[in-house]
């Protein structure tokens, strides 16, 4: 909804130069923050995502198809990279990660590197 994206764009780049953050969504490093020092696009193959969702899906309780997740979830990455206000891809500059093969420790750790790798001290 563009009115509550623009809404929300304001007070997310003010609480980030007041504050400091770590943020994560399909825009922050292309639109709310494309000056941030560090970036990652944190990516994993559509089938694990799917996967991974699933799983946290059923640890909820929620019933679900996993072949209706990866349908979801394949139709939103659709949405997100083709809209015209902000849509969901790389910055430029930003490092990618591909979590596909790697647990959470893994990705941290992954996430972690990059991180000091960029920003020395």
């Amino acid at each position: 909804i563009p009115a509550v994206r623009a809404a929300l764009l304001d007070w997310q780049r003010e609480f980030g130069r007041r504050h400091g953050a770590v943020l994560d969504g399909r825009d922050i490093g292309t639109v709310v923050f494309p000056e941030a020092p560090v970036k990652l696009f944190v990516t994993a193959g559509d089938e694990e995502r799917a996967r991974r969702r699933w799983l946290e899906l059923r640890a909820r309780g929620v019933a679900a198809e996993p072949e209706q997740v990866l349908a979801e979830l394949r139709a939103r990455d659709a949405q997100d990279a083709g809209r015209s206000a902000a849509p969901m891809k790389p910055a430029a500059d930003a490092a990618l990660l591909d979590t596909t093969a790697l647990d959470a420790e893994a990705a941290f750790q992954a996430a972690w590197a990059i991180l000091r790798a960029k920003l020395p001290g």
